[in-house]
């Protein structure tokens, strides 16, 4: 438990999905899908990433069961036995080992981290991202990045684009004359500078010309750029095809190959770019990512002793992060005792000096008098606390919370750490004054 409640999480990937059930499993846009997941009464933050091999979405709830109640609707197209479930622990050392390339069809790939960084900007900007999510989603960029910086995990060239093109020096299709790319976003263009190496001309499709070129720039190798529109003149000459967009629909059909000859293709986008049966043409073989799994199980077995220095490091750097929740936790209670004791104290310091006349030294020594008191009394509770969020105590963390709770507080207003406050902002001066140093310290950061 956080300090704001549970991630529960669920994924649909490549280890135990098909192409047709990533499909099935994937929204229209992952800003739309936070904001599907935050529409739940009881989703308080939800994070959702959608790549070429995998859809998985993060929420978090007051209660686990409310969690996985909504991640079921949310994968409800989907067959049960496609979906991994995790609870809060698990969630956070999964998003962490995706982030590293662990859990990527080719290990290591340097694209899941751009693509784990995009998907934490529109969960932000849908709202969806809140103090937990917060922690555990930059913790796993965190470690993405450390894995890629300190490791071996990433050498040489390793992306989805480099295994279509291994795939079809395998299958015998290249070197060759022309190869066609279509699209011109990031894995189009690792597709093209990787193709440019075994044939004599490239073609480079994408809706706009502008970034068509800028991926033909990119690959030493002779370049015509050609609108989708006109893709079908270039399937003609081309003798493999690489393909890799965004596109909702089916941007190939059957139709599109007929008279191209003799044509391997390997289809990279999801939804995937090429109607299957294109490949019931003669002469045409279409492979999608289904089909990069013998290149990638070797991938695999060459980066293990790197995948192993990472996994040491997601060990170490998973129990900072429960570390930090746990700090979290017991310093927004610590926080709300000492508001609530403060609040207490006012009160009563403002009855006596009503009842009896002091003058400026008599309040003062009064006063000093009820510092005292207050902080002898919440120091045995403070200690405790701390020791309950080490020992994953969260009986005694709750029981603490259902004390000091709005009954201490005028009018029923809670105390600022159970109202929400992330940080001091919203403690007064009177309040923080009388705080342990070190838990001021903590919520300052």
């Amino acid at each position: 438990m956080t300090g704001r409640g549970v991630i529960s999480g669920a994924s649909v990937a490549h280890e135990r999905a098909t192409v047709e059930e990533l499909e099935r499993a994937a929204p229209c846009d992952q800003r739309e899908a936070v904001d599907r997941l935050t529409s739940v009464p009881a989703v308080e933050e939800a994070y959702v990433l959608q790549t070429c091999n995998r859809v998985e979405a993060y929420v978090v709830t007051a209660e686990a069961a409310d969690g996985r109640a909504a991640l079921e609707v949310f994968f409800e197209g989907v067959s049960e036995a496609v979906v991994a479930g995790f609870d809060h622990e698990e969630s956070l050392r999964h998003l962490m080992r995706v982030a590293a390339g662990l859990e990527s069809m080719v290990v290591g790939e340097d694209q899941i981290l751009g693509q784990v960084s995009d998907a934490y900007e529109d969960a932000r900007a849908a709202g969806g991202i809140g103090p937990v999510l917060e922690a555990g989603v930059t913790k796993a960029i965190h470690v993405g990045e450390r894995a890629r910086t300190e490791t071996g995990i990433n050498d040489g060239s390793v992306s989805l684009a480099s295994a279509a093109v291994k795939l079809a020096e395998t299958e015998g299709a290249l070197p060759v004359g022309d190869a066609l790319v279509v699209g011109a976003g990031e894995i189009g263009r690792l597709a093209a500078e990787t193709i440019a190496e075994a044939v004599d001309h490239l073609y480079v499709a994408n809706r706009t010309r502008e970034r068509a070129a800028r991926t033909a720039d990119a690959a030493d190798v002779d370049t015509t750029t050609v609108p989708l529109a006109a893709v079908e003149a270039a399937l003609a000459d081309a003798a493999v095809v690489v393909t890799a967009t965004g596109s909702a629909d089916y941007l190939l059909d059957r139709a599109a190959f007929d008279g191209a000859g003799e044509t391997f293709v390997v289809d990279i986008a999801q939804p995937r770019d090429v109607s299957p049966d294109a490949g019931c043409l003669s002469g045409v073989t279409v492979h999608d990512m289904d089909a990069l799994r013998t290149v990638t199980d070797e991938n695999r077995r060459q980066r293990a002793e790197a995948a192993a220095d990472v996994e040491e490091m997601i060990d170490v750097e998973f129990e900072h992060l429960l570390e930090q929740y746990k700090r979290k936790r017991a310093d927004q209670v610590i926080s709300a005792m000492y508001e609530s004791a403060e609040r207490v104290k006012g009160r009563e310091l403002d009855t006596a000096f009503e009842r009896a006349d002091f003058d400026d030294e008599q309040r003062e020594v009064v006063e000093s008098m009820a510092d005292a008191i207050v902080n002898q009394l919440l120091a045995a509770p403070t200690e405790s606390l701390r020791d309950a969020a080490e020992r994953d105590d969260w009986s005694t963390i709750n029981t603490a919370l259902a004390l000091f709770d709005p009954e201490f507080g005028p009018e029923g207003a809670p105390p600022a750490a159970l109202a929400g406050a992330d940080d001091l902002s919203e403690v007064p001066d009177a309040v923080r004054e009388r705080m342990p140093a070190d838990v001021v310290e903590q919520l300052e950061e």
